[in-house]
């Protein structure tokens, strides 16, 4: 089953690879490592562009992040390449789920089955609460939530293997994924407890609530023609949700506003 990497460690398993040019003068083996790996997760060829240099695939990362264009893997582009960071490439024309499987029904119910230690349990059910509002105001699907039985969405924290496949791989790494809309796992969301989650004015790369809006929101995603496909640095001044940077989520102007 397909899923979903936020903060990818991981290879996607939609990625393609790239042929690499010679290695540019000045760079070290390890820098040329970072640039393909990162290019071929977030940055992969599409059909339409089967070859292109290692160069101009940085050019286009740059691009994207409103560098300096140089081609080059300076170190403004290097600590980019190192940022936390949603899994979904940044490319156009990309499937989160490849044949874009959609929910049969507009009204869901979610479940969170455990919570992490890091947070107040009060604090975790608000997070997701706000975190599926961000995609209730802009789809037609309807969350409620339930404690008990059946839900089409279940919500929990794990460490490591935790059953369905995909282990996590500790502090660090890949902070949560989701599995596409369907029976069994399908629409589930599993959080790395490994991490330390935190609240709006804590480590932001953790803010609970904007990881949340990315991994779920992917799930809302099956239903919109875009999504939110990137966010570089969850940033926060108050705790109202605005830290969510949504660059593509319609009648947004780049950010989510949750009412408290």
């Amino acid at each position: 089953m397909q899923y979903l990497l936020l903060c990818a460690a991981i290879l996607l398993p939609q990625s393609l690879t790239f042929p690499v040019p010679l290695k540019p003068a000045l760079w070290s083996n390890a820098d040329l490592d970072i640039a393909q790996q990162y290019l071929n997760k977030f940055f992969p060829l599409l059909e339409k562009h089967p070859v292109i240099s290692l160069e101009e695939r940085i050019k286009e990362m740059q691009k994207f992040f409103h560098l300096t264009i140089t081609g080059k893997l300076n170190a403004e582009t290097k600590n980019i390449m190192e940022q936390p960071r949603c899994g979904i490439p940044d490319v156009a024309d990309y499937q989160t789920f490849p044949g874009s499987p959609r929910w049969n029904k507009k009204y869901l119910t979610y479940k969170i089955v455990n919570y992490t230690p890091d947070l107040p349990r009060e604090y975790v059910d608000d997070a997701i609460r706000r975190a599926l509002m961000v995609w209730s105001d802009v789809t037609p699907l309807r969350f409620k939530r339930v404690t008990w039985g059946h839900a089409d969405i279940v919500i929990k924290f794990a460490r490591r293997g935790h059953g369905d496949g995909y282990p996590f791989d500790g502090r660090g790494g890949t902070l949560a994924h989701a599995f596409q809309p369907g029976e069994g796992l399908g629409g589930d969301a599993h959080f790395d407890d490994d991490e330390r989650w935190s609240k709006y004015n804590q480590e932001p790369w953790n803010h609970l609530l904007a990881a949340g809006a990315i991994v779920l929101g992917h799930l809302s995603c099956s239903v919109l023609q875009g999504g939110p496909v990137f966010l570089s640095k969850l940033k926060s001044s108050n705790d109202t949700g605005r830290c969510i940077n949504v660059s593509q989520i319609p009648g947004q102007n780049g950010h989510g506003s949750l009412a408290p």
